[in-house]
């Protein structure tokens, strides 16, 4: 195993080249910028390609494009930049393209606080683009675990064919810390094949488990890609049954395997107080949960390492066994809400809530909490 120094950006790069990806577009914007100057340097060396391109679109075009044409491909944006990507992750959920976006946060709206931390996009990443539409959301708090995750959406992405938005903030993105990297190729998964012959190929058919194969654009299989609703051939349509039969298996390609996506870490998970944080702020709600627990408090943690699908299970198993929950965000309340519709009145759902750009302290959920028990 090899142990380096790295920032949160570096590890999310490092881990994009261990998971395969060979392309990358991209335009540079705080605090994401980093991801992209060292995927500049080092994808040439892997046979791969980078392309700084002249907008946020046009970047995820590109990406579009190299996936369809076979190649594990990613961008990295924040704010602004993640808006306008929108239109196209539309796309490549509708034409049902594999590919990795890193969102790194910081805070809004518009230009907002350029350096400066935020988890204000947790619903932007979820429902940014408009309809209904597949999407998985991942969320790191370490440099370590930014490298794990970044293999993981791209393992995702190609599983279900669907764009995965790998979520850090500015504190993560810029954290420097010892990471300590596999020294074997870690396990990668790539996007199904067709078993058939190219005159038998239905582009868009449901195989069985709703992910139809992906042949790349070049190999023989040809089919038509559009962000219409399309046939299982890729044509356009508007009959209503085979609208409803393709929007129906976008979503349940992901919600029927919900039991797979669970993914989380838990300290003293059955304590009468639980708090549930991620990112940034999970790490000080650890440091916070320990020393409240020194005190003789009965308080855990569970940190959610995938935001979207929500994790109902898992969260209403902890809300079966507490008596109230704290939910610190950077934001004015977006997971804290999910966590609300899954409670159904269960028990006491209590929020901390900071937007002023600056990180939410151990000190302050400190104080929340042994106010909690009084």
């Amino acid at each position: 195993m090899e142990t380096v120094l790295l920032e949160g950006n570096e590890a999310c790069a490092r881990g994009a080249l261990a998971a395969g990806c060979r392309f990358y577009a991209g335009y540079p914007i705080t605090p994401s910028t980093e991801i992209m100057e060292f995927m500049s340097r080092e994808l040439p060396k892997l046979g791969g390609m980078f392309i700084q391109m002249e907008d946020e679109m046009g970047s995820m075009g590109a990406v579009i494009g190299a996936s369809l044409a076979g190649v594990k491909a990613m961008t990295a944006t924040s704010g602004p930049g993640f808006s306008l990507m929108q239109e196209h992750i539309g796309f490549a959920s509708m034409a049902e393209v594999p590919c990795v976006i890193a969102l790194v946060m910081r805070g809004g709206p518009s230009t907002g606080l350029p350096t400066q931390p935020s988890q204000a996009d947790v619903m932007q990443a979820a429902w940014g683009t408009h309809g209904d539409h597949p999407v998985i959301v991942l969320s790191a708090s370490s440099a370590y675990e930014t490298f794990d995750l970044t293999i993981k959406a791209f393992n995702l992405a190609e599983r279900y064919r669907t764009p995965v938005i790998m979520m850090t903030d500015a504190i993560v993105a810029h954290t420097r810390e010892a990471v300590t990297l596999p020294d074997a190729d870690v396990e990668i998964e790539d996007r199904p094949q067709p078993t058939g012959t190219p005159e038998e190929f239905m582009a868009y058919a449901d195989p069985g488990n709703g992910v139809p194969p992906m042949p790349p654009f070049g190999d023989g299989y040809r089919y038509h890609v559009t962000g219409l609703c399309h046939d299982v051939r890729g044509f356009p349509t508007t009959r209503s049954d085979e609208v409803d039969f393709l929007l129906r298996r976008l979503l349940s390609k992901i919600t029927r395997d919900s039991d797979r996506l669970q993914w989380f870490d838990r300290w003293h998970e059955n304590s009468e107080t639980m708090v549930i944080a991620h990112g940034c702020v999970a790490r000080a709600a650890l440091r916070a949960v320990r020393q409240v627990r020194d005190k003789g408090l009965d308080v855990g943690l569970i940190k959610p390492k995938i935001l979207w699908p929500f994790m109902s299970t898992t969260i209403s198993n902890v809300l079966d066994n507490c008596r109230r929950v704290l939910v610190p965000e950077m934001n004015f309340g977006q997971i804290s809400r999910e966590v609300e519709r899954v409670n159904q009145g269960r028990c006491e759902i209590v929020t901390l809530n900071k937007v002023d750009g600056t990180a939410i302290t151990p000190p302050e959920i400190v104080q929340k909490l042994e106010e909690m028990q009084l």
